[in-house]
């Protein structure tokens, strides 16, 4: 995840902090150095870190800070506001129209996935109501339109093409389209290049102002660090965008773009991908990576998650079986889905406060992967009735799964512990416990972290 190494350096600095009883200008000082230098090797702009730490450092040595009963605390929550307020302060909405539909040009360079992520903005405007469109604007690279046609039928999108014909007739021509076939939103995939030229602004700008966009957003890869910055500065001065679309946030990045983009250009990230799946993108909220940043995890994200995997009918199926003390290994399996679908366990303890900073928690992902694989290999009536696997079904379905009979063996105990523990909380303690987890999918009766797969 990107800002990984940041965030540690950022909570070691904090760490020295609260070793002191009192703080002085010069302890500050020493911190704020620190700070600049854990943001400067995140590839965060230069001039960005000078106005962050200038503020920072003003804030944090006033009397009020300095005298109060706990000055690390107080610095902890000047670092996050001004990490907000660097990062656009709140999530900043795509443009609406007073008449439909709303037209989004998708701007970038080539090679940062705008096609993808075209198609991935779409998906998240329909799962939101909306009857989006997109248009293939991009007539020079090759399989580009073919490329937008498959993703668009993935999504259940329709996608609007004229072959390699003149880009502002394109767009001119799907405006039109959506208005006829009443789609609300068009997205346009427009043309890029290896690098900002000439040739490119003025096919954008032709465009922009043909069809008057409502919305032009940029396409970055979080990968490029500074050069995504740069492109950021480019394509708002010659287009004026109004919004950026963070590419692979997900991956190893030092996340110096996300830090940079608002404060060198004025606009905000809108959207962040967090991963190559067309449904792994989501909106960019400053006050929640600013708390994932400082390792106080991320509830909120959490929450949204949970109940994008939320499934209401099997809810209360479970919350049955659990009642009556029936969870059998098929339920199990079906919590472990869901679980998948909200990420990977270190994105998910990632967001949660606190749990950042445990390094002896160790996360083993393809141990949910062998759970899932070993699970998959019993029959039904062996999910059903684990205590009939004897040594022979043992090894039937270990090789099944390709793992041994120890790993099965392994899984079958920690299931009879976790049925143990459910037997023991039935009835009331139960239907408490329950409304306590408030539907978090994936979470019903595990019996805490002990009882997943993977720790």
């Amino acid at each position: 995840m990107a800002f990984e190494s940041l965030s540690d350096k950022l909570n070691s600095v904090f760490k020295k902090l609260r070793g002191k009883g009192r703080l002085s200008q010069s302890d500050v000082k020493e911190a704020m150095r620190e700070i600049r230098l854990a943001l400067l090797e995140a590839d965060v702009n230069f001039k960005v870190v000078k106005e962050f730490t200038a503020k920072v450092t003003e804030r944090a040595v006033g009397a009020d800070v300095l005298e109060c009963l706990n000055p690390s605390q107080m610095i902890v929550k000047i670092v996050n506001e001004e990490l907000c307020s660097l990062m656009g302060s709140e999530n900043a909405k795509i443009a609406s129209a007073s008449k439909p539909p709303v037209i989004v040009m998708m701007v970038g360079l080539q090679g940062q996935g705008k096609t993808t992520n075209a198609a991935k903005l779409a998906g998240l405007m329909k799962k939101q109501g909306k009857r989006p469109l997109l248009a293939a604007c991009d007539v020079y690279r090759p399989a580009a339109i073919k490329q937008l046609e498959v993703v668009g039928a993935q999504l259940d999108i329709p996608v609007f093409q004229m072959g390699q014909q003149n880009p502002v007739d394109i767009a001119l021509a799907a405006v039109a389209h959506a208005r006829k076939h009443g789609n609300d939103m068009v997205f346009l995939d427009t043309a890029g290049r290896l690098h900002i030229d000439e040739e490119l602004m003025d096919e954008l700008k032709n465009i922009k102002s043909a069809v008057q966009p409502h919305e032009i957003m940029l396409v970055v890869d979080a990968m490029t660090g500074q050069d995504a910055v740069n492109a950021s500065s480019a394509f708002n001065e010659a287009l004026g965008i109004d919004g950026v679309l963070l590419t692979k946030l997900d991956g190893d990045a030092r996340g110096g773009a996300a830090l940079s983009i608002a404060a060198v250009t004025g606009k905000p990230i809108k959207f962040v991908g967090m991963g190559e799946k067309l449904d792994q993108i989501e909106p960019f909220h400053p006050d929640r990576m600013a708390s994932r940043i400082l390792g106080m995890g991320d509830v909120l994200s959490l929450i949204e998650k949970a109940e994008q995997s939320y499934d209401e009918k099997k809810a209360k199926e479970l919350e049955e079986k659990l009642r009556k003390n029936k969870f059998t290994l098929a339920d199990f399996y079906d919590q472990l889905v869901q679980l998948k679908s909200m990420g990977g366990m270190e994105e998910i303890m990632g967001m949660m406060p606190g749990m950042k900073g445990m390094k002896d928690v160790q996360v083993d992902e393809n141990a949910m992967k062998r759970t899932e694989a070993i699970i998959l290999s019993m029959t039904p009536r062996e999910r059903d009735n684990p205590e009939m696997i004897n040594s022979s079904r043992k090894r039937r379905i270990a090789a099944g799964s390709g793992t041994r009979v120890e790993d099965v063996n392994r899984l079958l105990k920690q299931f009879s512990s976790m049925q143990q523990l459910i037997k023991q909380m039935s009835g009331g303690k139960m239907s408490k416990r329950m409304k306590r987890m408030g539907g978090f999918p994936g979470m019903g009766g595990m019996g805490g972290m002990g009882g997943f797969p993977g720790f």
